[in-house]
């Protein structure tokens, strides 16, 4: 007697295939989803009726959103799926599901059947959106620099730099409450946006990395030739390595290269100065700002980051 077709099984080792240093993207959940979604509407279907000619998962740039909204998800979870790598998951998920021709014959068995693998996804989903935020405990006894290289050391190789990049977003917009501060999301690249950097601001433009600088400094480079002041900032570890990169392309002289660390620490101090309140409260005030900025442009809640 054959064995009963446990799409299950199937998808958690379809899972365990896409897993990549030891994460599943969420990219390949959201698509997981809808291509089930579009198994319900049309199965068996055709490789031509689930990709476009170009490899993409039809409809998946205009769709997805409602798609993951019919099954509890919210809209911001991923605003698309349209990677390559992505795409390569999605359609050897349709070769282990044979497009739908391992399902059960039966309209209402094959329904359940994919309900149920839609289940197991938007769990995992689920899982993904509860993820704990950066908790981080301030001893007032410490400057404020050692809290900002404690929010740093435990967002490295987790936030891909967006936690840098939106902590001087913040820093800026506290610093400089008249003045519009760009918020745009982590892998918003610039040639993408058509900015100068993270941060154009006038003459002067902001570049945030968690590296030492090798993308920005070409970009600063192209910043100075053409009248804008390039202010690089990496974390206190790689600010010589980005001064060593920064003289081999032979514009040293002409980019302001600082530590992240230093750069928020004197905004707080300036801050506290000025308004005659303590350090611990004017950081309050940044992250507050740091996590609202997060929330309007980001998908990944766990990079918020809460002050025990």
């Amino acid at each position: 007697m054959p064995t009963k077709f446990d799409i299950q099984v199937v998808l958690n080792d379809w899972l365990a295939s896409c897993t990549r240093h030891n994460k599943i993207s969420k990219n390949t959940i959201a698509l997981g989803i809808v291509l089930l979604d579009k198994l319900r509407a049309n199965s068996p279907a055709s490789e031509q009726d689930i990709f476009s000619k170009g490899g993409e998962v039809k409809g998946v740039r205009s769709g997805l959103a409602a798609v993951l909204e019919k099954y509890g998800i919210p809209r911001n979870f991923l605003k698309e799926a349209t990677a390559r790598q992505v795409n390569q998951d999605g359609r050897n998920l349709m070769i282990r599901l044979d497009y739908g021709r391992k399902l059960d014959r039966d309209q209402s068995a094959r329904d359940q059947q994919l309900q149920n693998g839609i289940d197991l996804l938007v769990l995992q989903a689920q899982d993904w959106l509860a993820r704990q935020p950066i908790k981080i405990s301030c001893d007032r006894q410490l400057s404020p620099s050692a809290w900002i290289a404690d929010i740093l050391g435990k967002a490295r190789g987790k936030s891909g730099g967006r936690v840098e990049q939106h902590l001087v977003g913040a820093k800026l917009k506290k610093r400089h409450p008249q003045i519009e501060v760009p918020n745009y999301p982590g892998h918003a690249a610039d040639a993408q946006t058509k900015r100068s950097g993270d941060f154009p601001l006038g003459k002067i433009s902001y570049h945030v990395t968690a590296t030492d600088g090798k993308e920005a400094i070409p970009r600063c480079k192209e910043n100075a030739e053409t009248g804008i002041h390039p202010v690089l900032l990496v974390p206190k570890q790689n600010v010589q390595k980005a001064l060593w990169r920064a003289e081999a392309e032979g514009v040293s002289g002409r980019i302001s290269i600082l530590a992240i660390e230093d750069f928020i620490t004197q905004n707080i101090i300036e801050l506290s100065t000025e308004r005659h309140s303590d350090f611990f409260t004017t950081l309050q005030g940044i992250i507050e700002e740091y996590n609202r900025r997060l929330e309007e442009v980001e998908t990944d809640m766990s990079l918020k980051i809460e002050i025990q």
